[in-house]
């Protein structure tokens, strides 16, 4: 990051006032190594760890019992299940306000199974059985779910690119589509490491930080896409640096509105989910933190930086940066040599006279010096008119 244009640290009112100078398209390789290692710890979570689907994406059948007089145990309620012929069960402890309670899921079995697993809960968790939540799904409706969620993402990236492309330009649209594909696959990851259940309250997450990351790049391009017509302009100036004057001079529009977003997506996660125990919210929350974060990064040092390596590789503001060079090499040059004179060229030396040229001359004689008139007493001066008159008038 770069300092102001003065040369002096940046300040909170530099950010308040819009005076910031960050070069954020100066050394894309920097975010593009951040971002990368994000999107490989993400997708090697994917694939290791794999996504804790909820029954409505896969189908099943699942149980939630409340636990009472104990702590309960996942390897206890695990082996319970794994004894009336349950072995793939996904067993979760839940804490909330009144207390634990225990959800097993597993594939879709027969009534018989279906009682015995009940009967068998309600004892562990010291409850009736009427206390036993049971929720079966088919596979024909948690396939439905399943495309309905993957049919939604498409028709949005299909929407917003057309809508970039008529409102800004083709680039653009796909800068910012990159940059939204990164914000999912680092949320998926992070559902992937912490092992929290996909539901579809989570695809509805999933959209609603779509909209928001895309809102806030296309504040980032409005700025960009208004900066075009001074290009040129300033000198030295490129697309680069005319991008990322831009990118400045929203900074803080953009980290206000990430901030206020936040905030309450925040109190919902820990306060909500942590301290009152809402699970349906903190499913919902966590995409929507995550989401929110990814999405104020990937609209500043994904997007911009990507549009404005696309946009210099045309001819024109190649040609631009080319000219650019020229003149800051030219500024250069003038700055070193003397304010308002030009460089004196050196002089050459005289070359040697041949020894047969040179004709010996005669030592000038010394003149004599000039007599200096004899000492007396210096000459009177005339009286002036005035000094008569007064001498007669005495």
């Amino acid at each position: 990051m770069s300092p102001r244009a003065d040369g002096r640290r940046h300040t909170p009112a530099d950010f308040y006032h819009e005076r910031t100078n960050f070069d954020f398209t100066g050394r894309p390789w920097r975010w593009a190594i951040v971002s990368g290692t994000f999107l490989l710890i993400a997708v090697v979570a994917m694939f290791t760890r794999g996504l804790n689907l909820g029954i409505d994406f896969e189908g099943g059948t699942s149980w939630q019992v409340p636990v009472e007089g104990k702590s309960a145990s996942v390897g206890d309620v695990r082996d319970l299940v794994e004894g009336l012929g349950v072995s793939d069960a996904r067993v979760l402890v839940l804490e909330g306000d009144s207390g634990q309670s225990v959800r097993v899921q597993s594939k879709e079995v027969n009534p018989a199974v279906e009682d015995r697993i009940t009967d068998a809960l309600a004892q562990y968790g010291n409850a009736t059985r009427g206390e036993v939540s049971v929720n079966t799904v088919g596979p024909t409706f948690g396939d439905q779910v399943r495309d309905n969620a993957i049919r939604a993402l498409i028709v949005f990236f299909v929407v917003v690119a057309l809508y970039l492309a008529f409102r800004f330009e083709w680039k653009m649209a796909v800068a910012a589509i990159v940059a939204v594909a990164h914000d999912i696959v680092i949320t998926v990851g992070v559902y992937a490491l912490t092992g929290f259940e996909v539901t579809p309250a989570t695809v509805v997450a999933f959209l609603t930080i779509l909209g928001f990351s895309m809102y806030d790049t296309v504040v980032v391009f409005d700025k960009v896409k208004e900066n075009e017509a001074t290009l040129g302009t300033v000198r030295g100036d490129t697309y680069s640096k005319m991008a990322n004057r831009s990118t400045n001079q929203v900074l803080m529009r953009s980290l206000s509105t990430s901030l206020v977003a936040v905030l309450p997506v925040a109190s919902l996660l820990f306060v909500g989910a942590g301290l009152f125990g809402a699970l349906v919210l903190r499913d919902f929350a966590l995409a929507l933190f995550v989401g929110i974060l990814t999405g104020a990064y990937s609209s500043i040092f994904v997007a911009v930086p990507l549009l404005a390596w696309w946009k210099e590789r045309e001819p024109r503001y190649r040609a631009l940066r080319e000219r650019s060079e020229e003149q800051l090499a030219r500024a250069g040059a003038r700055v070193e040599a003397p304010i308002g004179e030009p460089e004196p060229a050196p002089e050459p030396e005289p070359e040697p006279e041949p020894a047969a040229a040179r004709v010996p001359t005669a030592p000038t004689p010394p003149r004599p010096p000039s007599p200096r008139p004899a000492a007396g007493p210096p000459p009177a001066r005339a009286p002036r008119p005035r000094q008569q008159r007064r001498r007669k008038r005495r």
